[in-house]
């Protein structure tokens, strides 16, 4: 059998019909996108968020993390001097009553 072309042609129209109809599916999908009453949901990923609030969001973390180094600053200089938090509550309010630490400023943390 010297023609053994035919199922090779067969294939090459196979893949052409596939193409056609991929062609055919994406030009839609275009059309449906240009047309400004569409309707067609298209994911485009998390929405994007204000400079604004990534730079309150960025305070808060940075806050947050100014009062986890206070509780632990504290808690070591506690632990490294014997004393309980009663004691310590005493120590502010001993501060504040004799206007020694003021009460509407927070104390000043330096990072070492």
């Amino acid at each position: 059998m010297k023609y053994h072309k035919a199922p090779k042609q067969l294939d090459e129209r196979e893949k052409l019909r596939k193409f056609r109809e991929l062609d055919d599916a994406f030009a839609q999908a275009l059309r449906q996108l240009e047309d400004p009453n569409s309707d067609f949901d298209i994911p485009t990923g998390p929405p994007v968020r204000s400079l604004a609030a990534l730079e309150e969001e960025d305070a808060t973390e940075r806050l947050q993390a100014r009062e986890r180094l206070f509780e632990t600053q504290l808690k070591e200089l506690m632990r490294e001097y014997g004393q309980s938090g009663q004691a310590v509550r005493e120590l502010i309010a001993t501060l504040l009553s004799y206007d020694l630490w003021p009460e509407d400023e927070p104390p000043s943390i330096t990072v070492s």
